[in-house]
């Protein structure tokens, strides 16, 4: 029987490569071809909702670039020449790279080699056809853009018409510390958002979890908006908000904790966001 991808499979070793795995992506909405450079399973948050086992904290580890290079190249022939399509019994419809996504195990920017990552892979994408018909994405939690090497990183990301989607899934310091596991201020990261802006397309991905209490869920909502407010009277030019609830079970502690919210309380905070008058928002269950 043939292997088949969905969106409830995400794993990372499904194409027998150290950096390289395709998957079926809800928000891309088609087939994605990831980049995993935290082959370490590190990360400096640790999310509730995180699919990743036996996750640590930690960086990204130095980074084969001649590997990764390698296996761009092989893995794009493969699926350009469509034996990719019939090995995974990928439906037609979705035989298309929608993108190619920098995310994996753990934070990306993370990387000393960052730039040079998202020089490599613009280049090679270029060179064989990918880019520009396809997107290049980088999938982060915006907490290391501050640092030199990741704004060179971005900036090379929009010479190749690229976007970054930037994790917001509180915006309180108490939510931040329940779901996201980190200490980083709402300012520091309005901060970061604000520098992520200026380099390159940003879209805030934001996920939704039936996690909190009914009080403290109104004021993550509240404190949401206000900061999407905020962003708007700016006139930040970041005009796009990705909704998401939980798709694969977390490996993390609080797994049982945690489930999926209602398709309806999504659509109607949803709604609440479009309602600003600014932003277009996208849902995903």
């Amino acid at each position: 029987m043939k292997q088949k991808l969905s969106i409830t499979d995400h794993s990372r070793d499904i194409a027998g490569l150290k950096y390289i795995y395709p998957v079926i992506s809800r928000r891309a909405g088609g087939l994605s071809i990831g980049i995993n450079v935290n082959i370490n399973n590190a990360c400096n948050w640790r999310c509730v909702y995180c699919q990743v086992p036996g996750l640590i904290r930690g960086a990204a580890p130095d980074i084969d670039l001649q590997l990764l290079e390698r296996e761009l190249r092989f893995f794009l022939k493969q699926v350009l020449g469509g034996h990719f399509f019939d090995q995974f019994n990928v439906p037609e419809e979705l035989q298309v790279i929608k993108d190619i996504a920098i995310s994996g195990n753990g934070e990306p920017t993370s990387l000393k080699q960052f730039d040079k990552v998202i020089e490599l892979i613009g280049e090679v994408a270029s060179e064989m056809g990918v880019f520009p018909e396809s997107h290049f994405v980088l999938i982060t939690n915006g907490s290391l853009i501050n640092q030199p090497n990741v704004q060179a990183g971005i900036k090379a990301l929009n010479h190749y018409q690229g976007k970054v989607w930037f994790k917001l899934d509180s915006a309180t310091e108490h939510g931040r510390k329940l779901i996201n596991d980190t200490n980083q201020s709402i300012e520091k990261t309005l901060n970061n958002l604000k520098v992520s802006v200026n380099l390159c397309e940003t879209i805030i991905q934001t996920c939704i979890l039936d996690y909190l209490d009914k009080e403290d869920a109104q004021a993550e909502r509240k404190a949401y908006i206000e900061l999407l407010m905020n962003i708007k009277k700016q006139k930040l030019l970041l005009k796009k908000v990705m909704l998401y609830t939980l798709a694969r079970p977390s490996f993390q502690p609080e797994a049982d904790k945690i489930k999926k919210i209602n398709a309806e309380e999504l659509k109607q905070f949803a709604g609440q966001i479009r309602d600003l008058g600014y932003f277009e928002v996208s849902v995903s269950l």
